[in-house]
């Protein structure tokens, strides 16, 4: 089923087609719990990520999801042949300078691979600790797409901005000739998500123009006023705060919601009720969401969290890859890297290809529609777009 009509877009923590796939080797994650190096010594593996402040809930999906893919990996035993998988954690709490500490720690005391950075200002200052000291760096829900590329020891375990917004294109076929309108916030968060889109969309032949209200407004009947005499054929909101009850609403009075196609990103489950009685009218562009595969890996981790949020799937990866990573290089990093570059795998999503010319992982992404209200509300698929339709365009590999 095609969706015909989206409303909203906020891209969470960090916002933003194909080259043709080198020799990728596909296989279940399962398969790779045999080997692992000669050593029996434990592998050590450093998770540096929130614990603790404005992304915590993200980083608590996060090492849930780790947890229960790496018992699918490794078949319940937590080793990859007679080798244990033993995990350090910390809390580098959003803080780039943090999290650079803990790595070079971590480093200093032996580990080869680290995974993590939920924030995309903590991705883009460890991955420059991993090419320096040619250790495996797994960057996990961080979406910015500079991590793509970034370096030869970088990879990621999560979806990045580009995916978001390509999908958020999907809502209107072909752009050409389009009129595509960004309402969001003044500051850094609005700017990124006006220049993805103007990227994006506007590369692929819409027009692109924006609605920007200070960060400190409360009152939005002006800015969705302004929204409807522009009569867009999509608007594109990114919004960010405790506002966004008091903005939806606005949007939904002044008939915006029912005048034009309104494309939002679906972010976490606790953040659903902030939609109100907008909810049920709204389509959205999303990472994932409980129910939107049913994949064997989702079923595992399902068994494992009851319910699957936003970001679980990027945890789970991130394992999977370890397992990987580990049953083919040993303790040689370098062998990790070749192990991973074009593999393929059944992810939570579905099927995940990492791109080997840039690291990019190529994953399906969805659209969804809320029903129910609040607390109650329920996401069901609207349709499933695949890895290579969301692909981002190929990067040259900076290091």
């Amino acid at each position: 089923m095609t969706v015909r009509h989206t409303r909203r877009a906020f891209l969470s923590a960090a916002t933003m087609m194909a080259a043709a796939l080198a020799a990728t080797a596909c296989g279940s994650p399962q398969d790779t719990a045999t080997g692992g190096g000669d050593s029996a010594a434990p592998v050590k593996v450093g998770l540096v990520y929130s614990q603790s402040g404005a992304l915590a809930s993200y980083g608590k999906q996060y090492i849930e999801g780790f947890k229960a893919g790496l018992d699918y990996a490794t078949k319940g035993t937590g080793k990859v042949g007679d080798r244990k998988i033993e995990l350090t954690e910390v809390d580098d709490a959003g803080d780039p300078a943090k999290a650079v500490s803990a790595a070079k720690d971590l480093v200093g005391k032996g580990t080869k691979i680290i995974a993590g950075s939920t924030a995309s200002g903590v991705a883009l200052q460890v991955a420059p600790i991993a090419a320096q000291n040619k250790v495996l760096f797994i960057s996990g829900p961080a979406a910015t797409d500079a991590v793509t590329g970034a370096n030869k020891y970088t990879f990621r375990s999560g979806r990045q901005s580009y995916q978001d917004v390509v999908t958020a294109k999907s809502f209107i076929g072909d752009p050409s000739g389009r009129k595509v309108v960004v309402f969001a916030q003044d500051g850094a968060f609005g700017d990124a998500n006006e220049a993805a889109v103007k990227n994006v969309i506007g590369g692929a032949g819409a027009t692109v123009s924006s609605v920007r209200a200070p960060a400190s407004a409360t009152e939005f009947t002006p800015f969705a006023s302004q929204i409807k005499a522009a009569k867009p054929d999509l608007l594109f909101v990114a919004w960010a705060g405790t506002t966004a009850p008091a903005m939806w609403q606005s949007l939904d009075q002044q008939g915006v919601l029912s005048s034009t196609t309104v494309v939002t990103g679906l972010d976490i489950r606790a953040s659903w009720p902030t939609f109100g009685a907008a909810g049920a009218k709204i389509s959205f562009l999303s990472h994932y969401f409980d129910g939107a595969s049913d994949t064997e890996a989702s079923k595992a981790l399902k068994a494992k969290v009851n319910t699957i949020d936003l970001f679980h799937p990027d945890g789970f990866a991130a394992a999977q890859m370890v397992v990987r990573a580990v049953q083919e290089g040993g303790d040689d990093v370098d062998k990790m890297v070749t192990a991973l570059e074009g593999w393929s795998f059944d992810g939570v999503k579905g099927k995940m290809t990492i791109r080997a010319a840039d690291h990019a992982l190529l994953q399906p992404m969805f659209q969804a529609k809320l029903t129910g209200s609040g607390t109650a509300f329920t996401a069901t698929a609207q349709k499933s777009l695949t890895g290579d339709e969301t692909a981002p365009p190929a990067v040259a590999m900076k290091g």
